[in-house]
């Protein structure tokens, strides 16, 4: 298939230490839409034969050198061969116009790392996972609810974008009048930016300056993409998604048929953390009225908050990863 020629960063760029366990190199792969996507692949250095393989990526509005690159290189020094990838519009990922987002083609970004994977000499195709943070927690649970090569899903941290989206934090929001509200000022937008041709932005998740009485959890987000995991290509650290970019999302549920899932999945969530809900909600919808609720775990992290699960690797729960892989066949 062909591939879109991307310009990609040769030298180390991430957030966190480069391993002397594992080799790192650049990939690229397509999506069923035509997009190619940018990827740091992780291979544990010294091993030989067929792995086993995750993709990772997130949070929603990040990119592979923040937090999903940290949790690939730590899974490759535990025996996994593993990708962290920009989805579709951000990052070193192509697709025009930037900054967009999709339930339908982010799900696809992930199916796409699958396919990738599964056809690579040194992996496993019957042994493939997938980890999604943050926003792409719940895109990872949509893309095993459709894709059965997926043996084992982990959640961490997750949100449901379409509901928050739809229903605003906490579900604040949640009434006809506030959702039609919100969809005459994105159509109106929409008008103005097409007469001009070209896509505001809709500024990242922490604008600075913070004001004194910003929320906890908007301060949290600072620390990390303003602060300690700053990226010139995040954009959360940035100028953040389109103004429009994820109008799709209040019209589009995502994880409609995740009782349906057979394979195992995890979610892990901090006891502190301002999207626990989300998580939480999403667990006992997956295992309600379902027939495969035995191999599905909700996994709380005492004191934990949401940022916790991006970087803190006291916080992360890798060993419990890693041994829920290796027990549910990817291994």
């Amino acid at each position: 298939m062909k591939t879109e020629e991307l310009k990609m960063v040769s030298e180390w760029d991430k957030t966190f230490p480069k391993s002397e366990k594992v080799e790192h190199k650049k990939i690229t792969f397509v999506n069923r839409y035509g997009i190619t996507l940018a990827a740091d692949m992780y291979t544990p250095k010294n091993v030989e034969g067929k792995l086993p393989a995750i993709a990772v990526s997130g949070p929603f509005g990040a990119v592979k050198e923040q937090c999903s690159g940290l949790y690939a290189q730590t899974m490759a020094e535990r025996g996994f061969l593993t990708i962290a990838f920009d989805p579709s519009y951000t990052g070193e990922s192509g697709g025009l116009p930037r900054y967009m987002a999709s339930p339908d083609i982010n799900t696809e970004d992930f199916m796409a790392a699958v396919d990738f994977l599964s056809v690579q000499n040194n992996v496993d195709s019957d042994k493939i996972g997938i980890i999604g943070i943050c926003g792409w927690g719940g895109m990872a649970i949509n893309a095993a609810a459709l894709d059965t090569r997926i043996k084992a899903t982990v959640a961490s941290t997750m949100y449901d974008m379409t509901r928050v989206n739809a229903n605003g934090y906490f579900d604040s929001e949640d009434s006809e009048e506030a959702r039609f509200t919100k969809k005459q000022a994105i159509n109106a937008l929409r008008t103005e930016e097409y007469k001009k041709g070209v896509y505001s932005r809709a500024g990242g998740c922490v604008p600075l300056p913070l004001p004194d009485d910003a929320p906890f959890f908007v301060k949290d987000y600072s620390e990390y993409y303003k602060g300690r995991c700053y990226h010139e290509r995040s954009l959360n650290s940035n100028e953040g998604w389109n103004s429009i970019g994820c109008q799709s999302f209040m019209n589009q549920p995502i994880l409609k048929y995740s009782n349906e899932i057979r394979s195992a999945v995890l979610i892990i969530h901090g006891e502190k953390a301002h999207s626990y809900y989300f998580g939480k909600d999403a667990y006992e919808a997956m295992i309600k009225s379902s027939k495969y609720a035995a191999n599905k775990e909700l996994l709380t992290i005492p004191d934990a908050v949401h940022t916790d699960l991006y970087d803190n690797l006291d916080v992360i729960p890798f060993d419990k990863m890693q041994k829920f892989f290796e027990e549910n066949g990817v291994c």
